[in-house]
């Protein structure tokens, strides 16, 4: 099969398109052909050598954490999944520290399947999984939020940042979406933001904030970072939180953790890995319910052949409102 290997070495133009060995189901494994594989930018973190945590994947690697395709072998031991069945890739490790997507074939955990969602296309499954169980797990990870909280994202227009504008949307609350480009911030509002906030505009927290009164912000979903995070924290009100899903813009210059203790705020780290696979279904599940209440289906923005993952990377360097997807089985 064909595969684009990563040597190890810092950048994505470490990757190269080439003929490996085909993957073989293990037990309670299944073998994926790949018809779509999804983008994001943990890819190019890791290949940059710049995530969050130490990762250090046998190598050669193969990235890509997101995908679907068609079921061609089966191990032992699975027993919900026969050959044929169309699945996507809920979560795991696959593309971290197992080969990944950008590849004809996975080798993927059976128990790290999901049906494709009734109602959607192959293309929408494919990059749908991980950012809306990024998006799910910001939203809850402090318990449930009271009715019509006010949820502020930043990066609103990214992949994680639209999941959470369509998720807590659909929970009914009062959604203050970040995002630079004006054309984003209209569509935006029609994903379900409430307002829309330029954060290079200096006034943008002020604003925010008289917009709101007398309330603050409920939770805030971080997917930035840098020199955002405090006037992000200038917007919370009374027990605030802040879900820290990202690091777009680097680490927090000169944060003052005084500023948290009068509304007695709480600051806190997404991470997937903390779902067991059972948790990871029912959440899931969760996500599919919520977004069959209010209609709302993943964005894709461009799909690029399989062997211009390059190019594909550039376009999510552009920073594109919906996925950058891979057609790789054609």
């Amino acid at each position: 099969m064909k595969a684009w290997l990563w040597d190890g070495l810092r950048g994505i133009d470490h990757l190269r398109l080439t003929e490996v060995s085909d993957p073989v189901a293990k037990d309670g494994e299944v073998v994926m052909e790949v018809h779509y594989a999804a983008l994001n930018p943990a890819d190019r973190y890791l290949a940059e050598k710049r995530y969050p945590y130490p990762v250090n994947p046998p190598l050669p690697h193969v990235l890509g954490r997101d995908g679907m395709g068609t079921i061609i072998q089966v191990g032992k031991g699975v027993k919900d999944v026969r050959v044929g069945d169309r699945r996507a890739i809920l979560r795991g490790d696959v593309g971290v520290f197992r080969w990944g997507t950008f590849a004809e074939r996975v080798s993927v955990s059976a128990v790290n399947l999901v049906e494709i969602p009734a109602g959607w296309s192959e293309e929408e499954s494919a990059g749908a999984t991980l950012v809306y169980m990024a998006a799910y797990r910001a939203l809850t990870m402090w318990g449930q939020l009271k009715p019509n909280a006010v949820v502020l994202v930043t990066g609103a227009s990214g992949g994680v940042g639209v999941a959470t504008v369509q998720l807590a949307a659909a929970m009914g609350h009062t959604v203050v979406a970040l995002s630079r480009s004006e054309e984003k911030h209209r569509r935006l509002k029609e994903l379900g933001a409430t307002l829309t906030f330029n954060p290079e505009n200096s006034r943008w927290s002020t604003d925010a904030k008289a917009a709101l009164a007398p309330r603050g912000v409920d939770l805030a979903v971080d997917n930035i970072g840098g020199k955002l995070l405090p006037e992000v924290i200038d917007t919370m009100g009374e027990l605030g939180k802040v879900s820290l899903v990202g690091e777009l813009a680097g680490p927090v210059p000169n944060f003052n953790t005084a500023t948290l203790f009068s509304r007695r705020l709480r600051i806190g780290a997404m991470a997937l890995g903390y779902y067991t696979p059972e948790e990871g279904h029912a959440a899931w599940q969760e996500v599919l319910c919520q977004l069959a209440r209010s209609g709302a289906r993943p964005l894709v923005d461009r799909m690029f052949p399989f062997e211009q993952l390059p190019q594909a990377f550039e376009r999510l360097g552009e920073g594109p409102m919906g996925k950058v997807l891979l057609n790789v089985k054609r």
